[in-house]
């Protein structure tokens, strides 16, 4: 009998909601009550999911940490996973919690509505981390030093102890809300001054509980609340990157709009794996925009 291959060793861990993306499309404009032709897809998302498939193409090794149901939509999801290159050896595999599912309407004028189910990784809370704390891939006496993303689908109090816990002491923490929606679950990486931070202008505003005009001042008034590290970007006009060396913001290149739905996540990605590889600041920047970019309007952000 042929031995079973050993886990590969991840280069990065991807923590936070792995789930269906059932994405209905029209190129059509849309308004409230619209009722209009297009297609309906059924993906794998979620934002670690999404995370971690970019790292994938751009020839990363990542390893998803979330929950996924022993229910039929979770033994599809574990196969594309593998399918698509990503490690999931180290998923929370409940018995009694259905795989989590988002679902979104976008027109040609941009996303219209989305709700995310994320009951089951809300549910799962820390035993998605158990990896992390018992040696699997690191400890509070051994933490993993690698880099983790990780997305606000997890409750607050969770992502609170995740900011001040031991084991990820040593990991290069990068954060991105779910959504607008749940920006404000980020707020301990603003109090404890830890980790990179990903968001979007809006979700800076609300963070700060103040109105932006622009990502650049944004990402200022992030560092000025605490924040170790921030990126924020703002559609097609700028992306701002700032830490305490300063402030950087470039305009992103123009394309046709095809897809909303996960720009935020590729463009998080695309600048990990551009610094994965050396690029300096500015230049991370430009391949994480450009990445973006690629992803709206349509095509493989490669």
């Amino acid at each position: 009998m042929t031995a079973s291959p050993k886990p590969s060793s991840p280069d990065i861990l991807c923590v936070g909601s792995i789930l269906w993306d059932i994405i209905g499309r029209s190129t059509t404009e849309m308004k409230h009550g619209a009722d209009v032709p297009g297609r309906i897809t059924r993906l794998p998302g979620g934002v670690a999911m999404n995370i971690a498939m970019t790292l994938a193409r751009f020839g990363m090794k990542p390893a998803v940490l979330s929950a996924v149901g022993q229910d039929p939509e979770g033994e599809e999801l574990i196969v594309a996973c593998r399918h698509l290159g990503l490690i999931t050896e180290h998923l929370y595999r409940s018995e009694d919690l259905p795989t989590d599912r988002y679902m979104a309407v976008e027109g040609a004028n941009g996303l219209i509505a989305a709700i995310a189910d994320a009951h089951s990784l809300e549910a799962a809370g820390d035993k998605i981390l158990r990896p992390l704390m018992d040696g699997t891939l690191g400890s509070v006496a051994s933490p993993f030093d690698g880099p983790i993303a990780l997305d606000g689908n997890l409750k607050l109090s969770l992502l609170g102890e995740i900011a001040v816990h031991p084991a990820f002491a040593r990991a290069d923490l990068r954060v991105a809300p779910a959504s607008p929606g749940k920006a404000e679950r980020l707020r301990p990486f603003l109090t404890h001054s830890h980790g990179t931070l990903y968001v979007n202008l809006e979700e800076a505003g609300l963070l700060c509980q103040e109105e932006f005009t622009d990502s650049e001042a944004a990402a200022l008034g992030m560092l000025a609340r605490g924040a170790c590290r921030v990126l924020v970007t703002d559609g097609g006009k700028s992306a701002t990157e700032a830490d305490a060396s300063g402030a950087r913001t470039q305009v992103p290149p123009r394309v046709t709009v095809a897809r909303v739905t996960g720009a935020g996540d590729t463009f998080m990605a695309a600048h990990i794996a551009a610094e994965s590889r050396g690029e300096d600041r500015d230049t991370a920047l430009a391949s994480a925009l450009r990445a973006a970019a690629t992803y709206v309007s349509g095509e493989p952000p490669l």
